[in-house]
C-alpha cells in the first residue's frame, strides 16, 4: 500500500469522524431524513457537475447503473437513514462500537462476493479493532443512560449492514465506471427512498433555514459525502476491500480528539487501552489479506 493510498484512508476517515458532531447540531434545526436526503442530493449534484465540467463519461452499461443503484441503496440510503434516526436513541459511544463492527459484516461479504481471503493474523486484526473501539465507547455504555437502545441499534446496524453492501458493490464497480459520476449518481439515486420517506412521515415545515443549518449541509455534503466517496473510491481502485476497511477502526480515535479539542471531551483510561488496539488492529489486518492486488 503506498503513501498516497494512505493519505486518501486518512483523509476519509477523519471526514467521516467530523461529520458526527455535525449532524448532531443539524438534527436540532430539520427532520432526519429531510436532513439526509438534502445532505445526499447536494453532495450527488456537486460530483456530477464536476464530472460534466470537465467531460467525465457518464457509465452506460446495465452493469455499471446496476452496481450504482446497490451502492446509493446500501451506503446511502440504509446507511443515512440509519445514522441520523439513531442519533435521537443512542449515544455516541454506543453507536461507535456498532457502526465501526462494518468492516466485520464486510469482511465477511469480501470473502463471499469478492473472494479475498483473511489469514489467522488478518482475522485476529479485525477482532482486536472491534476490542479497541468496544473500548474506546465502555465509558458511555457503563453510564447506563441510553433511552430506548434496542431501537437505535436497530437503526445502527441497519446502518452498518447498509455501508457494508455498499462497499461490497463499490469494489465490484472499480474500474467499470468513472469515479466522480459514479459516486454522484449513487448519492442522487440513495435520496430517493429518503426523500419519498421524509415526506411521508415527518413534518417538513419544521425544517430551521439559518447561516447555521446551510452552512452545517454544506460542510457535510461538499467535504463529508462528495469528497470523502471520491476518495474512499479511489482507494478501493488500488488495495483490497478488507485492508481499507481496517482503517475505518480510525473513526472514532479521530472522533475522540476532535471531542477532547472542541468540547472538552475527557481521555479515560479505557479509552486509551482502545486507541493501543484499534493501531494493533490495523497492522495486523495489513499484514493478513491473501490475494493480488494492483498497487499504484
Amino acid at each position: 500500500m503506498t503513501v498516497g493510498v494512505i493519505f486518501r484512508l486518512l483523509a476519509v476517515m477523519l471526514l467521516w469522524a467530523s461529520c458526527f458532531p455535525l449532524i448532531t447540531l443539524g438534527l436540532d434545526l430539520a427532520p432526519h431524513l429531510a436532513f439526509a436526503a438534502m445532505r445526499a442530493s447536494l453532495a450527488g449534484f456537486c460530483l456530477i457537475l464536476i464530472g460534466l465540467l470537465f467531460r467525465r463519461p457518464i457509465p452506460r452499461s446495465g452493469r455499471s447503473w446496476a452496481l450504482i443503484t446497490l451502492v446509493g441503496f446500501g451506503a446511502t440510503s440504509l446507511g443515512f437513514l440509519g445514522m441520523f434516526h439513531a442519533a435521537e436513541f443512542v449515544s455516541p459511544g454506543l453507536a461507535t462500537v456498532i457502526a465501526n463492527a462494518q468492516p466485520l459484516l464486510a469482511a465477511l461479504l469480501a470473502h463471499a462476493v469478492l473472494k479475498e481471503k483473511l489469514t489467522a493474523f488478518g482475522k485476529l486484526g479485525l477482532i482486536t479493532g472491534f476490542a479497541g473501539i468496544s473500548a474506546i465507547a465502555w465509558p458511555g455504555l457503563a453510564a447506563g443512560t441510553e433511552p430506548d437502545y434496542a431501537l437505535g441499534i436497530t437503526y445502527i446496524v441497519l446502518a452498518a449492514t447498509g455501508v457494508s453492501i455498499g462497499n461490497i458493490a463499490i469494489k465490484r464497480l472499480t474500474g467499470e465506471a468513472d469515479v466522480v459520476m459514479a459516486m454522484g449518481f449513487q448519492l442522487l439515486i440513495g435520496a430517493v427512498p429518503l426523500m419519498f420517506l421524509s415526506i411521508f412521515t415527518e413534518d417538513i415545515s419544521a425544517l430551521t433555514w439559518s447561516v447555521d443549518f446551510v452552512l452545517i449541509l454544506g460542510v457535510l455534503a461538499v467535504f463529508g459525502s462528495s469528497l470523502a466517496f471520491w476518495l474512499w473510491f479511489t482507494a478501493l481502485e488500488n488495495v483490497e476491500l478488507n485492508r481499507a476497511n481496517a482503517f475505518t477502526f480510525l473513526v472514532p480515535i479521530f472522533g475522540l480528539v476532535i471531542g477532547s479539542t472542541l468540547f472538552d471531551e475527557q481521555l479515560v483510561w479505557p479509552q486509551a487501552v482502545g486507541i493501543v488496539l484499534v493501531l494493533a488492529g490495523i497492522f495486523f489486518v495489513q499484514h493478513g489479506v491473501r490475494g493480488k492486488v494492483s498497487i499504484q
